[in-house]
């Protein structure tokens, strides 16, 4: 018999039992560990701390789902993807404040920019669009004083330009004949000058005119024929008789309209209406020439507004001197007042605008950014006025506001605001 047979067999012993025990030890350590995890309680939303960050969680959501809040954490249902947790602080302090907080080096890739709401003075004023016509109220009335007969029309079309006493129309009057051949017969006869003086005063009852008494007296021969001026230079504006035609007293045979002053019509929007005021400041440029420049001020402010258009017309006088402007022109119109005052602006793509209301996004002192709605005003070129909701020296976001809407949607500031719940 071998003799080292008996010591290998022992050794193999030994090592068996060596094994054994150390599993049976591994395997008490096991179970004992799988008791502890099963006896820990399972993460509940609302006083489970993160022990990773020591942060409060309040529930824990899909980020692609946002409303649906779950108590504990796992795999979200909607998405391939584990739930995430949203913290106590990022829903407000225990004040109960509104307010999302966006880490700064998000802010930056998402380009977020802040303004400061300031005052600014800005004219009180709108932009509008008028058109120019005739200044009525410089308009010339040609009529005739007397019964006769057009013998002959110097300006014979509507719109017609004629010059500062410039003949319109040549009348021949039957009725002077008679009247002045019986001055001619008392002056050759040598009767008494009171007598003369008496036909002198007729013929002027008759409304002959003192120039054609006195070429009566140098040619001895009656005047028949009266020739009608332009009073001012512009253009004939309205021609109510033809060659031949009879015209009575009082009868209006044409109507001259100047161009060295025309009025300007600006239609002014309903909704601008109450802006609108006597003495206001215009400047206007030609629509087809923006460098052409003509101001004035508003005269009056017509009554009525238009049921077609919708808008109420003021009116000006323009100096037009230079002969640029003539009636029926489109202009581009900017009324102003004499002061400018100072009001509340803010950016104008700062303005979330939903329809219903307008939001601005308003940077706390603590850093989180808070959805306010705000009262607007006008525009003024890149500011808009805000009437109410925010004091000067706040900062709102100038710019992303609309991803800092979809960040707030996640922590459902915004979804509240929308829905008018407290």
């Amino acid at each position: 018999m071998n003799p080292k047979f008996p010591l290998r067999a022992a050794a193999v012993c030994v090592a068996g039992a060596v094994l054994v025990g150390a599993g049976y030890m591994a395997g008490s350590r096991h179970a004992a560990s799988a008791a502890q995890v099963a006896e820990q309680p399972a993460p509940v939303a609302g006083n489970y701390v993160d022990p990773k960050t020591g942060r409060k969680v309040l529930y824990w959501h899909d980020p692609m789902v946002p409303n649906q809040h779950f108590d504990k954490p796992g795999k979200s249902p909607f998405m391939d993807m584990q739930l995430q947790p949203v913290y106590a602080e990022e829903r407000g302090p225990a004040s109960g404040s509104e307010g999302v907080t966006i880490d700064p080096a998000l802010q930056q890739n998402l380009g977020i920019r802040y303004a400061t709401v300031r005052r600014m003075a800005i004219p009180d004023g709108f932009d509008a669009i008028g058109t120019t016509q005739f200044d009525e109220s410089a308009a010339q009335v040609v009529q005739s004083r007397v019964t006769g007969y057009i013998d002959r029309l110097y300006a014979n079309a509507p719109m017609q330009r004629v010059a500062r006493g410039a003949p319109l129309a040549s009348l021949y009057v039957p009725d002077w004949i008679a009247p002045q051949e019986e001055y001619l017969a008392m002056r050759r006869g040598g009767m008494d000058p009171a007598l003369l003086a008496a036909a002198r005063e007729r013929m002027k009852a008759l409304s002959i005119p003192d120039g054609l008494v006195a070429a009566l007296e140098r040619s001895g021969q009656a005047q028949t024929h009266l020739t009608l001026s332009a009073g001012e230079a512009g253009v004939v504006s309205e021609l109510n008789v033809r060659n031949g035609a009879m015209v009575v007293p009082g009868q209006t045979i044409a109507k001259i309209a100047g161009l060295a002053r025309v009025w300007l019509i600006v239609e002014i929007p309903e909704s601008l209406a109450m802006q609108a005021r006597p003495g206001m400041r215009v400047d206007a440029t030609l629509a087809s020439d923006a460098s052409q420049h003509f101001s004035g001020r508003i005269r009056e402010i017509l009554p009525g507004i238009s049921a077609d258009s919708r808008t109420l017309q003021a009116r000006l006088a323009i100096d037009n001197a230079s002969g640029k402007l003539t009636p029926g022109m489109l202009m581009r119109v900017r009324v102003s007042a004499a002061e400018a005052q100072p009001q509340l602006v803010v950016p104008a793509e700062a303005v979330i605008t939903t329809g219903r209301r307008s939001l601005v996004i308003v940077r706390n002192g603590d850093g989180r950014l808070q959805p306010v709605e705000v009262g607007i005003g006008r525009e003024a070129g890149d500011q808009t006025v805000i009437a109410s909701g925010l004091t000067e020296g706040q900062q709102v976001v100038a710019s992303g506001q609309f991803l800092i809407d979809s960040e707030a949607s996640l922590k459902s500031v915004l979804p509240r605001l929308e829905g008018g719940q407290p």
